[in-house]
């Protein structure tokens, strides 16, 4: 599909959106590296601003605070599909790619990202990175609020318990003690949260394509993707 029409791949903005252990990242990684488009994870920044906020023993409570914080944070977001892991987080100089995933930061992210004045400077920080350049960007609200015109919007889910086991998964592998039943029960909660929450709140996009991944790999999930975005590209060339 990139060597048919390499120009308009090469400008798209594909947006992909859904809850906690949907496979967005694996998906949209997999996606960007198909189409060679960079990638943004903007989950990932209000999980560094987290971090911070919790090393600096910030009350999370602190829409003001918080905002200057999300103003003046310095964040790197790196991503090289021929290295592993492929993307880097940056926080003031730092890598903080394995750290924004503790538990303890999932746990308060959700609080942190709600904030009106937290979201406004993210979203500019967002739109700043991707400027002018072909990407897939994911997180909860990129086609909605971030991203409302992107060129092509996916949102992606799973059950509850699918979600929760991957999650899990993933936190054994990192050597953390978890059960599942924790993980579901946090998960839910954090559902919730997201999709309550007074400031762009988690929801699918009227235009974005529902995609359930239960029980679907990467690869079937990517070439779904695949296939809708050429039927897109075909429709822009035909309408030429």
């Amino acid at each position: 599909m990139v060597s048919r029409n390499p120009i308009r791949v090469e400008k798209l903005v594909i947006a992909v959106d859904g809850p906690a252990g949907a496979g967005k990242s694996t998906v949209a990684r997999k996606l960007a590296r198909v189409l060679h488009l960079q990638y943004l994870d903007t989950g990932a920044m209000y999980r560094a601003l987290t971090l911070k906020a919790l090393r600096d023993h910030v009350d999370l409570n602190d829409e003001s605070k918080l905002s200057e914080m999300a103003e003046n944070i310095h964040l790197e977001m790196v991503y090289n599909a021929r290295k592993r892991p492929p993307y880097r987080v940056y926080m003031d100089g730092e890598d903080v790619s394995a750290a924004i995933r503790s538990r303890e930061v999932s746990a308060h992210v959700s609080q942190v990202s709600s904030h009106r004045g937290v979201r406004r400077e993210m979203i500019r920080k967002q739109r700043s990175i991707a400027r002018d350049k072909g990407i897939v960007v994911e997180g909860r609200d990129v086609g909605t609020v971030v991203f409302p015109k992107a060129d092509i919007k996916f949102f992606l889910t799973a059950s509850v318990r699918e979600r929760a086991r991957r999650r899990y998964r993933e936190m054994k592998k990192e050597g953390y003690d978890v059960s599942m039943k924790s993980i579901q029960h946090e998960m839910v909660k954090r559902d919730h949260q997201d999709a309550t929450r007074e400031v762009n709140p988690l929801k699918r996009a009227p235009d974005a394509v529902l995609i359930d991944t239960t029980g679907e790999s990467v690869s079937q999930v990517v070439k779904t993707m695949l296939k809708l975005i050429q039927g897109h590209l075909t429709g822009l060339e035909q309408a030429w």
